[in-house]
């Protein structure tokens, strides 16, 4: 008999629909898998036979066929369990229910019947709901995931046991308490407050959180760099609810949720070591594309410290990201298109020794070196980093000096309210901050006045910048006024924008 099982795979951040067709035959007793399915799917027989024996569930050795369709999409990942079993009992006739198109089933076994968590159960809930599904049958431990979605029916369940139950008589496993109420992740340990000093350091990152633009900081070691980058997330904005789907999407299909609260709402902060290879950061590997360290960061935050330490090959594959917020990626067994619409943060030191400008140590560096070590970021890569400021070492003063600092709370309200004004403003349009503007876009609304637009006709040849250059520094104008409350963009304002742009020529 054949027994016919829907469950479902992932292709990079989307579910597909599989369909498990299973069939017992005469014929010398023995498995046979196909549908191209990877190393850990095939396992599945071992680990499925040893549930059921476990279980209290004794087959008859037959010739078993085990297809999973389409058979020209790899089939990975750890969820192709539970419907292979269950296609099983339909096949020998060991349920006495033999119409299951209207469940999904998706998990992984123990020997002993459990039912383990699994990648993606978001994924599958949303294709679950798009495909018009009765149910969606999973782990009990991934119930809390797959309930995000609304107005689907999910049924958890602990063991092949429960799940057998469930089809018999209707009747849900109890749930794992509370689902929805505790999925907002708000806890800070880190605050501006104390950061010592570094009002501009301080000032920029206010800037590049109000309209999500990309910085970098250069200074010495021990001037507060990685501090000042690490609490950037304190003052950023939540995320509306499509981007926290969206990002969830990402860490649901790598495992990395939360399986008490998998929706992620804050921004991710991602600081991967410079050692990082072009795969581990852009995403690849061998044959198959798995995503990097740009596309975790995907709606939030890519802190690349000491940053000419990074490989040059690498720092310029993010050329492409930066500017459309999507990397695709090409291997001999797939092509992928990877989300990348991540805020970059950089820190790197002066010179090689750290120590070039510093008012009380002397840099020891060959002046080859030291242009060697700057140059490790290319042009085309620093025009366009929107922001790039200067942080000097700390004085005596302000080091052992009691002065109270901003707290991230107080930037943050300046911070919200900036990015209100975007969200009003770009209500219209695809976008939600200054940074995102397109051409388009940023002649209507970050249009100057005659004697502001005199003005920087003026300055702007003198710094001998890109025309990139020019409309990064038009929507830091636009995020400072909008800071200050102005509707206009005044001439304080470019030239405070254009003040971030001095270190092109300074260092690099």
């Amino acid at each position: 008999m054949l027994g016919t099982v829907f469950s479902a795979g992932v292709l990079g951040f989307e579910a597909t629909l599989v369909k498990v067709e299973v069939d017992v035959s005469s014929g010398i007793p023995g498995w046979q898998m196909v549908g191209l399915a990877e190393k850990a799917v095939q396992e599945a027989k071992e680990r499925v036979n040893s549930a059921l024996r476990n279980s209290g569930i004794r087959l008859e050795a037959r010739k078993t066929t085990i297809n999973l369709a389409p058979a020209s999409q790899k089939k990975s990942g750890n969820q192709y369990d539970l419907p292979i079993a269950i296609g099983l009992l339909v096949a020998h006739e060991a349920l006495e229910i033999t119409n299951l198109s209207p469940y999904l089933f998706v998990g992984e076994l123990s020997l002993t019947g459990e039912l383990k968590p699994i990648n993606g159960a978001l994924l599958f809930a949303l294709l679950a709901k798009q495909k018009r599904f009765e149910a969606l049958i999973l782990p009990k431990t991934n119930a809390a995931e797959a309930n995000l979605v609304s107005g689907l029916n999910v049924v958890g369940c602990e063991a092949v046991g429960e799940v057998l139950e469930f089809l018999k008589t209707g009747r849900k496993p109890a749930a794992l308490g509370s689902l929805r109420k505790s999925f907002v992740k708000s806890s800070e340990t880190q605050d501006f407050a104390e950061v010592k000093g570094q009002q501009l350091a301080k000032r920029a990152l206010e800037i590049a959180a109000a309209g999500n633009h990309h910085l970098l900081m250069i200074g010495p070691p021990g001037s507060g760099k990685t501090m000042l980058a690490a609490r950037l997330p304190t003052i950023l904005p939540p995320l509306t609810p499509f981007q926290a789907l969206e990002t969830t999407k990402i860490y649901s299909a790598l495992g990395l949720t939360d399986l008490e609260s998998p929706l992620i709402t804050t921004p991710p902060f991602r600081n991967p070591h410079h050692s990082t290879s072009n795969s581990g950061l852009i995403g690849g590997g061998d044959g198959f594309v798995n995503p990097g360290e740009i596309t975790l960061a995907h709606n939030g935050v890519l802190f690349l410290d000491e940053v000419p330490e990074f490989h040059r090959d690498v720092l310029q594959m993010l050329r492409q990201p930066l500017e459309q917020g999507w990397v695709h990626i090409a291997r001999s067994k797939s092509r992928l298109k990877f989300p990348a619409k991540f805020q970059l943060v950089a820190a790197m030191n002066p010179c090689r020794c750290g120590y070039l400008g510093h008012p009380k140590r002397h840099c020891v560096c060959a002046p080859g070196h030291t242009l060697l070590y700057r140059n490790k970021i290319a042009g085309p890569l620093l025009d366009r980093i929107d922001l790039q400021v200067e942080v000097s070492s700390l004085t005596n003063e302000e080091l052992f000096g009691d002065i109270p600092q901003e707290s991230s709370a107080q930037i943050r309200e300046r911070v919200f309210a900036a990015r209100r004004k975007q969200l009003i403003r770009y209500r219209k349009l695809k976008i939600t901050c200054n940074a995102q503007l397109t051409t388009h876009p940023l002649n209507q609304f970050c249009k100057l006045q005659p004697p502001v637009q005199k003005f920087f006709q003026k300055v702007f040849p003198t710094l001998n910048l890109s025309a990139r250059a020019h409309d990064r520094i038009l929507k830091v104008a636009r995020t400072i006024a909008d800071l200050a409350g102005s509707e206009n963009i005044e001439e304080s304002h470019i030239s405070e924008a254009i003040q971030y742009r001095s270190l092109d020529k300074e260092y690099l």
